[in-house]
């Protein structure tokens, strides 16, 4: 059986209270918190907001969805391709690429560009520390896999050199 709160718990609640809980409300509603809690002379209220999960329901569909996940899938399929040529040159860490030393910088390198062992292909950015990525071999860049400011995992490919 539920515990009935006794009698000089329930007379401590006035009217004052009641426009604190509309007021905590509220405030519930502007700031998108799901959840306040308050103690004030004794008195411990807590206001809470149920969150919706039919918000997060999946929508029906649509009849071009099949040829939506056909592309994903044969990108896919070429990014395996290409992450075993000989030539690629593959993320060491998980970060976030860059082709030039600062914004608005050339870029270290561009297709067709002729590269040396130890030349700085790009920059990753991993826990705010820029990291150099260097040549692994001689050659020509034929291929540069990912865009500048990209996020990028360990072993993604990101460039190819033959």
């Amino acid at each position: 059986m539920a515990r009935q709160p006794d009698d000089k718990a329930a007379a401590k609640f006035s009217s004052d209270d009641s426009a604190l809980v509309r007021e905590l409300a509220l405030l519930l509603d502007e700031t998108s918190l799901t959840e306040i809690e308050i103690e004030r002379a004794g008195l411990r209220l807590r206001v809470a907001r149920n969150v919706s999960v039919a918000a997060t329901m999946p929508m029906p569909v649509a009849t071009a969805a099949p040829a939506l996940v056909a592309a994903p899938a044969a990108a896919a399929a070429v990014a395996a391709d290409v992450s075993k040529h000989p030539g690629a040159v593959t993320s060491p860490m998980v970060g976030t690429a860059y082709w030039a030393p600062e914004p608005g910088a050339k870029p270290f390198i561009e297709v067709g560009a002729k590269v040396s062992v130890g030349q700085t292909l790009l920059i990753i950015e991993a826990m705010k520390t820029m990291n150099q990525i260097p040549s692994p071999r001689a050659g020509t860049v034929t291929q540069i896999l990912v865009e500048d400011g990209q996020p990028v995992e360990f072993g993604e490919p990101l460039v190819i050199i033959e």
